[in-house]
């Protein structure tokens, strides 16, 4: 019997337990506490948590702790916990047999003096327990746990009463209402994590759908979004575990972690509105459709005029009987002549659209000199390559044009823009700076605002090393081939001297080794793969 002193005791105990319980919101943890503080309130020697598992129909086991025999199992702290579930039907029926069970469907609360002397459940399970292992499982108190809307989320099972010399006692009638109300605020502490815990899956799930769908615009780039977050979270752990240099002081908490590793997933999310030509361009007159095709077409009209005047030519020598070998010889050879040359620079032009290297001026010229090339159309002459083809024909460096240049890097402006437009939670609020910062160079000359050095935050920084460094190494561009370590490892420290990125940064990642990690797990397989594909 409790004196009002020891009753007083309890309910401030119940209080604390209530604030503690309220306030912790990793479920992992929480899971754990709900036992802990529940074992404590009631002095069990051991506890149980199942948590309703609606799809299959089943208790599964969440937390199992036993002081006796030092077994502590499941949340965040204990080992890892492998025991079947219980069912909650048996033959399409509930399954009332297993007290766990009969209170997950009743919602009643359960408590038993002696389990060996219970009567109308199956404690086979318990006896078998206590013979392989030689505890005694004796007094045992069932609680459900329900959510905000009455439904049954978890039970709660606690397992032989002590007394305050230790002997095992039953649960005492008069604590079970006061460990009932501790069961219902462990309820509600655990709906609020859990409801926190979905809808972050949630959000991160239709994340990942966003990004998957920008991935999927095109076949070239499907991964990119997923290995750049991986990367920059990564990145970002590795200077959480130096111990001296640079960044010694410098760590990222997990809340911190969380954040990048959104904006890693969304910093992208501009590219929803580029056209896929544009992102997969290969080729200098790659749009819907490679407009080299067209340029050939133009060609082989040349080719044929030249063809055409030779048999005009050989005609009128037939006509006027004066079709001497040599002559006809002459004829022959010229068109040869003619044929050749129109190949060359159709095989120059066909170069120049495919180059991944730097155009020189001579190649310029050359080819502002073939674009003046004209063929017969309508009754008039037009040039072989139109002033359009000829512009994109000549961007000295890669496959964009200015316009088309531009059209890119407003994906980054795009990006701030959309992601700004959301709701944030206070652990995410820096989203949208870190997403949209990742093409922000060290001097000012990045996109999309031209921020400085003392502007663009860590975070943005380690994912715009991230992102080059995986478009570098990249095995499925169809605009380039894949650097190698040592390739991009230099493009990468040309960047750093420029200050385009932040050298300090990626000479600490260089000495980490994620990049060589980073090349072990997501590049060098699929090439190897490639090589063996191809010897086969």
């Amino acid at each position: 019997m409790k004196t009002p002193a020891d009753l007083k005791k309890k309910i401030e105990a119940f209080v604390l337990i209530g604030t503690a319980l309220s306030a912790e919101h990793d479920l992992s943890s929480l899971l754990e506490m709900i036992v802990d503080a529940a074992r404590s309130f009631t002095n069990a020697d051991a506890g149980t948590l199942y948590m309703v598992q609606d799809r299959d129909k089943t208790l599964s086991f969440a937390i199992a702790q036993n002081d006796t025999l030092g077994i502590r199992t499941g949340g965040k702290t204990g080992g890892p916990l492998n025991l079947p579930p219980v069912p909650l039907e048996v033959d399409g029926r509930p399954n009332l047999s297993h007290v766990s069970a009969f209170v997950a469907n009743t919602g009643e609360i359960v408590n038993i003096p002696d389990v060996y002397e219970a009567e109308g459940f199956d404690f086979t399970g318990p006896r078998r327990y206590d013979a392989t292992t030689g505890y005694r499982s004796r007094s045992m108190l069932v609680l459900p746990l329900r959510n905000h809307e009455n439904d049954i989320i978890g039970v709660l099972q606690l397992l032989n009463a002590k007394d305050s010399n230790g002997d095992v006692i039953p649960f005492e009638e008069e604590m079970v209402p006061l460990t009932g109300a501790l069961a219902a605020q462990a309820a509600i502490a655990l709906t609020n994590a859990l409801l926190i815990n979905n809808l972050e899956e949630l959000l991160e799930s239709f994340i990942r759908t966003i990004a998957a769908a920008i991935d999927e615009k095109s076949p070239f780039t499907a991964g990119h979004i997923r290995r750049v977050a991986e990367l920059t979270v990564e990145m970002a752990k590795k200077i959480n575990e130096s111990e001296e240099g640079f960044y010694a002081d410098k760590s990222f908490s997990e809340k911190e972690l969380y954040e990048l590793r959104i904006a890693a997933w969304l910093h992208d999310i501009g590219k929803i509105t580029t056209p896929e030509y544009i992102i997969d361009k290969a080729n200098k007159l790659e749009g819907i459709f490679d407009r080299i095709e067209l340029v050939r077409l133009r060609f082989r009209l040349l080719i044929f005029e030249l063809e055409k005047k030779a048999l005009k030519e050989k005609l009128k020598l037939y006509r006027n009987n004066a079709a001497a070998p040599g002559r006809l010889a002459e004829i022959a050879a010229k068109l040869k002549k003619g044929k050749e040359k129109l190949n060359k620079e159709l095989e120059f032009v066909e170069f120049v659209n495919t180059a991944k290297g730097f155009l020189q001026d001579d190649d310029l010229k050359r080819l502002e000199k073939t674009a003046k090339l004209k063929y017969a159309f309508e009754g008039g002459k037009t040039p072989v390559i139109t002033e359009d083809e000829l512009e994109n024909l000549s961007v000295r460096k890669g496959n964009l044009n200015a316009g088309e240049r531009k059209i890119i890097e407003n994906h980054a402006r795009l990006t701030y823009r959309m992601l700004s437009e959301l709701p944030y939670p206070k652990d995410l609020k820096h989203v949208p700076e870190y997403a949209g910062a990742h093409h922000e160079r060290l001097d000012g000359s990045g996109y999309p605002g031209g921020l400085k050095e003392d502007q663009i935050p860590i975070q943005a920084r380690l994912l715009a090393i991230a992102d080059v460094f995986e478009a570098l190494t990249a095995p499925d561009r169809p605009y380039k081939k894949p650097m190698s370590f040592e390739q991009a490892l230099k493009i990468l420290g040309f960047m750093a001297k420029d200050r385009h990125i932040d050298g300090n940064l990626l000479e600490f990642l260089n000495n980490s080794g994620i990049f060589q990690e980073y090349m072990d797990k997501e590049v060098n397989p699929k090439e190897k793969k490639k090589e063996t594909q191809a010897a086969g």
